[in-house]
């Protein structure tokens, strides 16, 4: 494959649907498109898609956004400023941008690598569980999502994600005694209560919760609950108290990541910051209530990280996802110039300082 142009690379990648557990075909596409820029590329054992490139013993910076998407398929198109289209926002715009940046970086006084993950869309993130689990700790991290170009992401709830499950046994319906219906009721009631006194999805520093699907009948009732939770959560405390209300029933953990937060100090956010405003954009700083890849990756890399991205984040899962073409080039621009001021440091071995606080550790 000869060498895309960056609207291509990323048009392209919109026209290949890649729902979780189904991103082989774009990993073997952006491995030969890599290889097509000058990156060397290759398909890992659980499908992630990773380039490599530089020159030196300078610092290792990672770029990792996802490949999969919802299972919720559009037609794609392009426009003539934009691109529509499943994953266009979220996540392909970002990981396109990064690829872009590391095929205009081959000069990189280091190593830079670029990483496509697998099920980042599911509660497992296997693909960057993977990365974390055998790959070295690098001195620098950027997750890709959509922050818009002019915005830097600097912290991410973090998640617990539950099943509870009750039995009671048959009865008449008109019988006084609880069903498990009426447990199950019961104990999502107490299950708000259990997070504490305040709750909301819309403050960072608070907890919220969600009732993601409710099953059953009067003999068998299954909630699954999903928790976002802020820096300093005590989610063994929170456990402790569902399982003194679950009225007999069973309580499954399915999934639990800390959340993360980054100082507006740490080396990452400050290039970005520098970068967007060189580009000519005003740099704001964002927490969100939501979790991504760097809560994943914060939790056993502690350095310089942030997450940065071209595209419209109200527009993730979105019946009309699309992102601007202007503004993906601006986030390949800012990742460029990020890059660059990155690869003057020096590695974390020699003084490279680390600003990251996951799930409340400083």
């Amino acid at each position: 494959m000869s060498a895309p142009s960056d609207v291509d690379l990323l048009e392209e990648m919109v026209r290949i649907p890649s729902p979780s557990g189904a991103e082989h075909r774009l990993s073997a596409f952006l491995a030969e498109a890599m290889t097509g820029l000058g990156l060397d590329a290759h398909v890992d054992e659980v499908g992630n898609v990773v380039g490599v490139t530089g020159t030196g013993d300078g610092p290792t910076v990672v770029l990792l956004s996802h490949l999969d998407t919802v299972p919720d398929p559009m037609t794609p198109r392009r426009e003539s400023d934009r691109i529509i289209g499943r994953g266009a926002v979220d996540a392909k715009g970002p990981l396109a941008a990064m690829v872009m940046t590391a095929a205009a970086s081959t000069d990189f006084p280091g190593r830079l690598v670029v990483a496509g993950v697998v099920e980042e869309e599911t509660p497992g993130s296997r693909g960057a569980m993977h990365v974390r689990a055998t790959w070295p700790c690098p001195d620098a991290v950027v997750v890709g999502e959509p922050s818009g170009w002019q915005n830097v992401v600097i912290g991410y709830k973090g998640k617990l994600d539950l099943r509870y499950r009750v039995h009671r046994a048959a009865t008449h319906p008109s019988n006084p005694v609880e069903k498990a219906t009426e447990a199950a009721a019961a104990f999502w009631r107490d299950a708000v209560a259990a997070a504490g006194p305040e709750v909301s999805h819309a403050a960072f520093d608070l907890p919220g919760v969600t009732l993601v699907a409710m099953s059953g009948d009067t003999t068998d009732a299954t909630l699954e609950l999903s928790y976002r939770t802020p820096v300093g959560f005590d989610d063994a405390a929170l456990l402790e108290r569902l399982r003194s209300v679950s009225r007999g029933g069973g309580l499954e953990l399915l999934n639990s990541v800390s959340a993360v937060r980054s100082d507006r100090r740490d080396p990452v956010v400050r290039a970005l910051t520098a970068a967007i405003r060189e580009v000519g954009g005003t740099p704001r700083p964002k927490l969100k209530t939501a979790t991504s890849d760097m809560n994943t990756l914060a939790e056993v890399w502690p350095v310089p990280m942030a997450t940065y991205g071209p595209g419209d984040s109200s527009l993730d899962h979105a019946a009309d996802e699309h992102i601007l073409i202007d503004d993906y080039r601006c986030g390949i621009e800012v990742l460029r110039r990020a890059v660059t001021d990155l690869g003057r440091r020096q590695p974390a071995a020699v003084g490279f300082p680390s600003a990251i606080s996951p799930g409340g550790r400083s």
